[in-house]
């Protein structure tokens, strides 16, 4: 299905171009509010964010869109993504709105929604809204328009949901965690979550002002955490992105975990608490000696797209739980209905607890074997499926690696990049690869 606004994250940009502009999100709050009402006389809606400057304005104009068609609102403020999920399906509304461009700088931005469920909504649904955008607005009538009003205690609900999705006994006494908000939405309730549980927290990446979102901190910057970890000699750092979906985690000795290994350690948690595991869901970027490492405890990896939504969409098509992404962006269906970077966290932490064995030791004989990502700029319009050097290149890179590696070329849905990918058990032969190939897409763009 062709969509012009929605990529795999929802609606995302620079602000101030289109779509992210004021007119554009009063005309989508509208919109989506029509397609609402089409199974509820008298919806409501939660308006969630994270901290960038531009929320302010969006926040309003998407307010503003609702309330012409006749929706109501709740704003919760600044609020983790899978926060306004949780609330969402908590208080029974009909649909949670995130205002965030996630782990992008503070000049984007963009629009997510999720469903009466807590659950990210299907690419039909987004058809619908963009069909709706094309038709003439219903204006509510002065009786009939939405109100709004504040959710003024929707962190401490969040935080209190967090503690919910570990064992009871879970205590983090003794333990000393650098938490790093990225400047973003979890600044106020992630290291609280952490602390309410006993660690000794320590802060960084929790001063947001509007325009130091990601600015090298967080999840997708992580060598801030692995510095701040050794400078105050924590046991572990947690690190989450601008709106606190995605995790990276760091031990003591530096060493940074990636969402696959996250992934195992969850998986194997799960069995050792004789759980019933049938499968996990990974993606095309999901690393093949995790996959390998999967199969030896006797459970099978399916691939997804990537993105989340396709995992969850895998997930819930086989009435499995657990899946996640290389990035950290980690679901725990058990615990949540969306990926959750400090419930995350707290499953690997509670991992470790019940263990007694270090996260790295819980690791041991999972070696991962090197990954090569190059991203190569693209020119509007561009067709690199039709790149013939590109496809050449491709082709001998996949006769030279055999089955020792993986070559993936893809879209970015989020960006204008092409991404590619080369995964080989000999990393100097995987480089390699990748080298040839991007080269030979940017000559094509």
């Amino acid at each position: 299905m062709s969509r012009t606004y929605f990529g795999t994250d929802g609606i995302r940009g620079t602000v101030g171009r289109p779509p992210i502009t004021p007119d554009f999100m009063l005309r989508l709050g509208h919109a989506v509010g029509q397609v609402l009402k089409r199974s509820s006389a008298r919806p409501t809606v939660l308006i969630g964010k994270d901290t960038r400057i531009s929320g302010y304005m969006l926040e309003s104009s998407l307010e503003a869109g609702f309330a012409s068609a006749g929706v109501d609102v709740l704003l919760s403020g600044p609020l983790p993504t899978p926060g306004v999920a949780y609330l969402t399906r908590a208080l029974r509304l009909d649909l949670g709105v995130v205002i965030s461009a996630s782990h992008n700088p503070y000049a984007d931005n963009g629009v997510k929604f999720f469903s009466a469920r807590g659950e990210k909504l299907p690419d039909e649904w987004e058809v619908a809204v963009e069909a709706a955008l094309l038709q003439l607005p219903q204006w509510a009538d002065s009786a009939s328009l939405g109100k709004a009003r504040r959710l003024n205690d929707a962190s401490g609900r969040y935080i209190e949901f967090c503690k919910s999705t570990v064992t009871q006994s879970l205590s983090l006494r003794g333990m000393k965690l650098v938490v790093d908000g990225a400047h973003g939405a979890a600044y106020h309730v992630a290291p609280d979550v952490f602390h309410e549980l006993g660690a000794t927290v320590v802060k960084i990446g929790c001063s947001p002002d509007g325009t130091n979102i990601n600015a090298g901190v967080g999840a997708t910057a992580p060598a801030a955490l692995v510095q701040a970890v050794a400078q105050h000699g924590a046991d572990y750092g947690v690190a989450l992105d601008g709106d606190a979906d995605r995790l990276q985690l760091v031990d003591a000795q530096g060493r940074l975990f990636n969402g696959d290994e996250l992934l195992y350690v969850m998986a194997a948690d799960r069995l050792a608490q004789q759980q019933p595991v049938p499968g996990v869901v990974g993606t095309l970027m999901t690393n093949m000696a995790v996959e390998l490492a999967l199969q030896q405890l006797g459970l099978p990896l399916v691939r997804a797209k990537v993105g989340d939504r396709y995992v969850l969409e895998e997930l819930l098509a086989r009435g499995w739980q657990l899946g996640g992404e290389s990035s950290g962006h980690l679901l725990a269906l058990d615990c949540h209905t969306t990926g959750d970077g400090i419930v995350s966290a707290l499953q690997i932490l509670q991992a470790v607890r019940r263990s007694g064995r270090s996260l790295a030791g819980l690791l041991e004989g999972v070696s991962l074997y090197p990954q090569t990502m190059i991203n190569v700029r693209l020119p509007d319009g561009s067709r690199w499926q039709d790149n013939a050097r590109l496809a050449a290149e491709t082709a001998t890179a996949e006769a030279r690696l055999g089955l020792a590696g993986r070559v993936l070329v893809r879209a970015s849905g989020t960006e204008p990049v092409l991404r590619v990918m080369v995964e080989a058990r000999d990393g100097a032969l995987g480089r390699q690869c990748a080298e040839a190939m991007a080269t030979a897409a940017a000559a094509g763009a």
